[in-house]
């Protein structure tokens, strides 16, 4: 016997109808890349969200014709990500950062038919304009420019084609499992892989987002996604906060500390999401300014491992909570969250601010667990140490133009990290199954060495790899960038391990380097580094 409930289709277009229903006048400011500040509000967004899906559809674009964006967080690219999926079409997302050989790659394998672009990056697709044939609409996300059409000729104009299109022109009605929004993992080997999200699973990640023991964004927040909408959606922030109603302050091109401090004490933001390097120029200028972050409340961190001095200055120093957060792009990409549970509020204060560092536990949806070399599941006890698998409701089944046998193994995805699980759920990703150190028969996680060593005052950056040792293998090497004015000696430095860890963990040498090399979402290159660095110890 069926239920006798009502049924409509989870879809990215129903969440922008309801904000701009029911949030109609609340704001989303946005910092435009020409400069200055412009207000909208959902009831704004949700129009032109609905004559540019009416605007593609009049170009002839066939159902889930691939529609690109190269851009920063601004209204224009909010009204995108709804008017694009929810007319049908795929809203596929590219990291301007990348090499211009990978873009090339990315925009030809997705037959990408429409690019949006902010002026920005004129010139990027100038130079490989003819590279892409696939393109057939190049449209800038302005007003007309004379000076840029002369520069790209066939350039078109977002307000100019919205206008063609009619605001109450209703969604298509389509299936849930429909293809939505694209986005390509950064690809550090081999090209990068494209992950084809559904409306189903964009939205209930968004539900699961949105419950307290996640994120729980709500009407009365307002919400700074220093995450670029590039990566990984934004985090599924937009969708979210199209959900719950939340105000938005999109924070454009500037993602320099003293731009992000500006706008959380001018706008009273109280929640905001972004990576640690992100978090690390902002506590600097917060600091150099004397701001205090008053408006501030909760800091959502993931991209890579948040290092437990930093949670401890947000908490200690300005008061804010840090959601220490896990996810993939194959995974849309939540997959943890750390919040505590009931029974950790009898714990001393010390306990449970150690248990905030570790990167949480998986909400509904999600299911995790680690297996050994030879697929056996370990167990959960917080000790053991494997390889992580996922599976859930928002988790790919195959990459993009490939196979479900291609990515999964008997039903879950590999994730590349190695873990352990505790018997509440709590994750703690040691390192990438590449990057862990393997010495004398030992695993010595390169995260944990950094995260300790991160938090010595000296030093404005870090990173472990193993190098090659003739007796062990393997042996940990720190390889450090100092603080500007500073020049810490290696015995001061290494002196920060002492009392952290077993002494046959901490590195062997520092080595001293004026940047890390990073790829496109900010995580450090390790393979550059050991191809550097990877012989140092050996004589």
């Amino acid at each position: 016997m069926l239920g006798q409930m009502m049924n409509f289709p989870l879809t990215i277009g129903s969440l922008v109808d309801h904000a701009a229903r029911f949030h109609a006048d609340t704001e989303i400011t946005s910092v435009e890349t020409k400069g200055g500040i412009e207000t909208t509000t959902w009831g704004q967004v949700g129009e032109n969200a609905h004559r540019l899906g009416d605007a593609l559809a009049k170009l002839g674009l066939d159902p889930q014709t691939r529609c690109a964006t190269i851009a920063w967080n601004n209204r224009r690219h909010l009204e995108i990500y709804f008017g694009v999926s929810g007319a049908g079409f795929v809203c596929h997302t590219i990291n301007p950062r990348l090499f211009p050989e990978q873009l090339v790659y990315i925009i030809t394998h997705a037959d990408d038919r429409v690019l949006f672009i902010d002026r920005t990056f004129v010139p990027l697709v100038k130079a490989i304009r003819d590279q892409i044939p696939c393109v057939e609409h190049i449209v800038l996300m302005e007003g007309r420019d004379e000076t840029l059409l002369a520069e790209l000729p066939d350039l078109e104009f977002y307000d100019e084609l919205i206008a063609t299109g009619a605001p109450d022109t209703p969604w298509p009605d389509f299936d849930e499992l429909t293809a939505s929004s694209l986005c390509y993992t950064s690809g550090t080997t081999g090209n990068p892989k494209g992950v084809l999200y559904t409306h189903r699973s964009t939205v209930l990640h968004a539900f699961t987002s949105n419950t307290r023991d996640c994120i729980g964004f709500s009407a009365r927040d307002v919400v700074l996604p220093v995450v670029p909408m590039f990566h990984v959606n934004a985090w599924g922030t937009p969708y979210a906060c199209a959900q719950a109603g939340a105000r938005m302050v999109l924070p454009g091109p500037g993602l320099d500390g003293p731009s992000l401090v500006k706008l959380i004490d001018n706008h009273k933001i109280n929640i905001a999401l972004g990576v640690p390097t992100i978090w690390l120029g902002l506590l600097n200028e917060a600091k150099a300014s004397g701001s205090k972050l008053t408006s501030l409340e909760r800091t959502v961190v993931g991209g890579s491992a948040c290092p437990p001095s930093m949670i401890e200055t947000f908490r200690d120093q300005y008061g804010v909570e840090v959601i220490h957060a896990w996810g993939m792009t194959e995974m849309s990409p939540l997959g943890s969250s750390n919040q505590p549970l009931a029974k950790h509020d009898d714990l001393p204060i010390e306990e449970q601010h150690k248990l905030r560092e570790n990167q949480g536990r998986p909400p509904w949806g999600v299911d995790l667990k680690i297996v050994d070399e030879n697929g056996a599941e370990l167990p959960r006890d917080g000790v053991a140490q494997g390889g992580l698998l996922v599976r859930g409701h928002w988790i790919l089944d195959a990459y993009f133009r490939a196979s479900t046998e291609d990515t999964l193994t008997d039903g879950w995805f590999d994730t590349g990290d190695v873990a352990t699980l505790d018997s509440n759920g709590y994750l703690s990703i040691k390192d990438r199954s590449k990057d862990i150190i393997k010495s004398g028969g030992e695993w010595i996680s390169s995260v944990d060495l950094e995260n300790i060593a991160i938090a010595h005052p000296a030093l404005a950056d870090a990173a472990v790899i193993g190098a090659r040792h003739e007796k062990w293998d393997e042996r940990p090497v720190l390889i450090a960038v100092a603080v500007d004015g500073e020049a810490p000696t290696e015995s001061d430095v290494l002196s920060i391990f002492e009392g952290k860890i077993a002494k046959w963990q901490v590195p062997d040498c520092v080595v001293f380097t004026d940047v890390l090399p990073r790829n496109a979402t900010g995580k450090v290159l390790k393979r550059n580094l050991r191809d550097t660095f990877g012989d140092v110890l050996m004589g």
